[in-house]
């Protein structure tokens, strides 16, 4: 596959983040529409839709106590092999967990372990996570939401087809290292019964605010807030496509 995207990979250069920086410093969660340049969030709606290998992913709890927890990932072969009544055990597991406000289930493709362990060598992602990771992205994320110092985007497409979920939580990290969470928005044509709405809780586990699946939409926000993604319907009319991570103040992603 060509290494090069076929389309220039750039912010929209008419936004201004001083202005949605006040809107973050009053309310912790801003969406900026049109963060891309129109050219290129059309290419990388096409790489999302057409061109990446997408696993299931889901979380196990560690075999040892109070260990991190597994994160398996299984691409369309390995389920395959597994067989229909394995793949089933393995989904009535994440189901029931989910049932007691654990875990998560979509598609993914993680983009900086597959940069820095050299998986799909030349696809166009991996100039992706280079952009999210250059220095403006990451200067105009810093000054979006007050941090000193950010010195690496984390980065994940993800895919939310139908019956997919994100549980209720919060993102620190486990070293505190995460100062904000961000959501690109690459869904067009998205209907609100559809599902995969972002809410945000309070502490009555009442939604305070929630957001549509849209396209070309930044969504930074505070990733000590509760928060979850609702289950995509069984009607919905296609995925939920977007890519999430933090910006993080720990040492900057390389290549291997």
């Amino acid at each position: 596959m060509n290494t090069t995207p076929t389309y220039e990979l750039k912010l929209n250069p008419d936004l201004d983040p001083a202005q949605f920086a006040a809107i973050y410093k009053r309310d912790g969660i801003v969406q900026i529409p049109n963060i891309l340049a129109e050219d290129t969030a059309k290419g990388l709606l096409d790489v999302l839709v057409n061109g990446t290998p997408w696993r299931l992913a889901f979380p196990k709890p560690s075999a040892t106590p109070g260990g991190r927890d597994e994160i398996v990932y299984l691409n369309r072969d390995e389920i395959d092999k597994m067989g229909m009544e394995a793949a089933k055990a393995e989904i009535d597991g994440v189901l029931l967990r989910a049932r007691q406000n654990y875990g998560y289930m979509y598609n993914v493709y993680p983009m900086v372990e597959a940069y820095t362990n050299g998986w799909d060598q030349g696809h166009p992602l991996h100039t992706v996570t280079e952009f999210l990771n250059s220095r403006g992205f990451l200067e105009f994320g810093r000054t979006v939401i007050g941090a000193d110092r950010i010195t690496k985007a984390d980065a994940s497409a993800t895919q939310f087809a139908p019956g997919h979920f994100l549980t209720r939580h919060i993102d620190e990290g486990y070293d505190r290292e995460r100062r904000a969470a961000y959501t690109l928005g690459m869904t067009p044509g998205w209907q609100t019964d559809w599902g995969g709405l972002l809410m945000f809780l309070d502490d009555n586990q009442d939604i305070e605010r929630a957001y549509m699946p849209r396209f070309n939409v930044l969504t930074l926000f505070d990733g000590t807030r509760i928060h979850s993604v609702s289950q995509v319907a069984g009607f919905a009319g296609g995925g939920r496509v977007s890519i999430t991570g933090w910006l993080r103040d720990d040492p900057p992603v390389t290549n291997h």
